[in-house]
């Protein structure tokens, strides 16, 4: 009997354990908190949470519950009982249902709806895979003279939401449905506050939805809970992160850990973010790129080398763009960017396979395919066909004048690689719906990718676009060491007119090329981009659990020491706020006698242990609140 109290199953009931609890009605110790900061809802939970523990019952206890089995797995596997004859209209008749020849179970999840009927009841249990029915009967879970369990605990103090564990058998309602006839149940967790209650009529219709993108991203644990699909997106995630790891394994390469904190923002065009190193009193960069550390692993002697991890960029946050994103860098020693064109596309298609089970994928109306291969097209070419200007040895000016012909907003800062990926992005990049290899980069664009073998002025290089969107960047990276100096240098002088995006010098990752880097092929794709793709999403914060959000906007309101001085005790503020009246500038037009009602109210609804202010008093208050 102890060891069953120590785990607090309430199963003990069987033995008559509560029979001496009489119901007792649950109060809260305001001294340990202020009810006026919490909703009816809320106090009614607090009430039924105490009241679990006068019984006896730990409402967080602390053992394991052993769980056997899951909702859609006890869907999927469940077989009906033996025909044993026909009814009156010749309908088939099984056995019934009993622990002794149906299946066994012990499931847990949360409670996500609940109907009682007397002295039975239903409701849907949510777990980790799915939800499914349990049959509550006071006299299965209580089967001796106390019914506590039953009549107290399942019927007055679970709430939807509340995690409880149970054991019983599995079998078919007459309405059809597969449930699970409850023998034992255990709270595993009371839960606090309400949950959003998202209703869906017999005909799809959803009422009460919760979703406002900014309150699901905001709080994402209700949005998992209580929205169907949006762990499915998360699971769809991780099966591409996890294909990803296994191509790239199985290819042999190594996957690596580089710093996040760096001395040099290097290997891409982006603002950093800027922190303060304090052992060392320095400041130091978020990393923008893994690039020039990997290079680095190259250098030493490593075939190929990757790293998932993230990177952080201090720029825009729009639907497509988050300040905090992660990227896979892959680089491989002896190969060249054609090879890693094929690499590429095949590694997609079988990533799109994964996931969707086939190598399309259907995004806004259009069915995007990536069975390999991939469409190859030039990126001067790109621009030349969507807007009749050939950028081909065309000046900086030439260009920067055709940009403003077209009413572009382009400045001196910008440089002739900067101009050209401006005219890309603005008339090019939204039309390319179907994966396509946009290649032969000009050098200005590509500070850190090889000279064209065959094409001056160009490099080798290529951006992955799909749905009008760049989906991986990778170059045959460039290894002569002088070379890459001098376009360091370029980077600095764009730099010194204002381009707040260019590169800084490396010395140590110059240093390393010195040393001998073999020739070698590097690709970065960004993976939330690649998770929007697969799953069919529009905004890059319904493929991350906890997107950057602004900071939640807070009601204004006065503090205590102001409402001190115009005479307001401490205790008074918060029933001045739940009355309505956050500022002190609220008060200044209300009639002493009307303030003092709306003060009783709230001290009656909430039940305080509390004397209303006299009228004398509230005056004085309104009095100095108008001084």
């Amino acid at each position: 009997m102890r060891f069953f109290l120590q785990i607090f199953t309430l199963s003990l009931c069987f033995s008559g354990y509560f029979r001496n609890f009489a119901p007792i009605k649950g109060k809260i110790n305001k001294k340990k908190m202020n009810v006026l900061e919490l909703s009816e809802q809320e106090i009614g939970r607090r009430e039924s949470l105490q009241q679990l523990r006068e019984m006896g019952i730990n409402p967080y206890p602390a053992a394991e519950f052993p769980v056997t089995a899951w909702s859609t797995d006890i869907i999927n596997e469940f077989e009906d009982l033996p025909i044993i004859g026909k009814d009156e209209e010749g309908n088939d008749v099984r056995e019934t249902a009993t622990p002794e020849n149906s299946r066994m179970v012990s499931i847990a999840g949360r409670i996500m709806s609940k109907s009682v009927m007397g002295k039975a009841a239903f409701a849907k249990l949510q777990d980790s895979k799915g939800r499914i029915q349990i049959y509550v009967q006071r006299d299965s879970i209580c089967p001796g003279e106390n019914k506590d369990l039953y009549n107290i605990v399942y019927k007055k103090l679970l709430d939807l939401g509340d995690f409880i564990g149970v054991k019983g058998y599995v079998f078919r309602t007459k309405t059809g449905e597969i449930s699970v006839h409850v023998m034992e149940m255990t709270v595993l967790s009371k839960s606090l506050k309400p949950l959003p209650v998202v209703k869906t009529d017999a005909d799809g219709k959803v009422y009460d939805a919760f979703d406002d993108p900014e309150l699901r991203y905001r709080q994402r644990y209700v949005d998992l809970i209580v929205n169907a699909g949006v762990k499915e997106t998360f699971l769809k995630r991780a099966t591409i992160i996890r294909t990803l790891r296994n191509i790239l394994d199985n290819a042999g390469y190594t996957e690596v850990d580089t710093p996040i904190l760096q001395n040099i923002a290097g290997g891409a065009s982006a603002r950093p973010f800027i922190t303060h190193f304090n052992a060392l009193n320095q400041d130091m960069y978020m990393r923008i790129a893994t690039e020039l550390y990997l290079k680095r692993l190259i250098v030493g002697g490593f075939e190929g080398v990757y790293e998932m991890g993230k990177n952080f960029r201090n720029e825009g946050m729009d639907k497509t763009h988050n300040p905090e994103f992660t990227c896979m860098e892959l680089y491989v020693s002896y190969k060249d960017l054609l090879w890693g064109m094929t690499f590429t596309e095949n590694m997609l298609e079988q990533i799109c396979t994964a996931v969707n089970g086939k190598p399309e994928v259907e995004i806004d109306g259009n069915i995007i395919s990536f069975k390999a291969p991939f469409r190859r097209l030039p990126i001067l070419d790109a621009i030349k066909e969507k807007t009749g200007f050939d950028c081909d040895g065309k000046s900086e000016d030439e260009i920067r004048q055709f940009c403003l012909s077209k009413g572009m907003d382009v400045d001196e800062t910008m440089g002739k690689g900067k101009l050209i990926d401006e005219l890309f992005g603005e008339f090019c990049e939204g039309s390319f719906i179907q994966p396509t290899f946009i290649t032969d980069y000009p050098v200005e664009m590509s500070p850190l990718t090889k000279m064209h073998r065959s094409k001056p002025g160009l490099t080798e290089r290529f951006e992955l676009m799909v749905n009008g969107k760049e989906l991986a960047n990778a170059y045959s990276e460039l290894n002569d060491p002088i070379d890459q100096e001098e376009r360091f240098v370029e980077q600095m002088k764009l730099a010194d007119k204002g381009d707040d995006e260019a590169m800084i010098i490396d010395q140590d990752f110059l240093r390393a090329l010195q040393y001998g880097m073999p020739p070698t092929f590097g690709i970065g794709i960004g993976i939330d981009r690649l998770v929007m793709l697969l799953t069919g999403k529009f905004a890059i914060g319904e493929v991350m659990l906890f997107p950057q959000m602004k900071p939640e906007k807070k009601i204004p309101q006065s503090t205590s020491a102001e409402w001190a001085e115009i005479g307001v005790a401490e205790e008074w503020v918060p029933v001045l706020r739940k009355a309505g009246f956050n500022l002190i500038s609220n008060i200044k037009d209300e009639k002493a006698q009307g303030l003092q009602q709306k003060i009783g109210d709230i001290v009656k609804k909430y039940k305080l242990d509390m004397q209303k202010p006299s009228v004398d008093d509230i005056q004085k208050w309104i009095d100095a609140a108008n001084k």
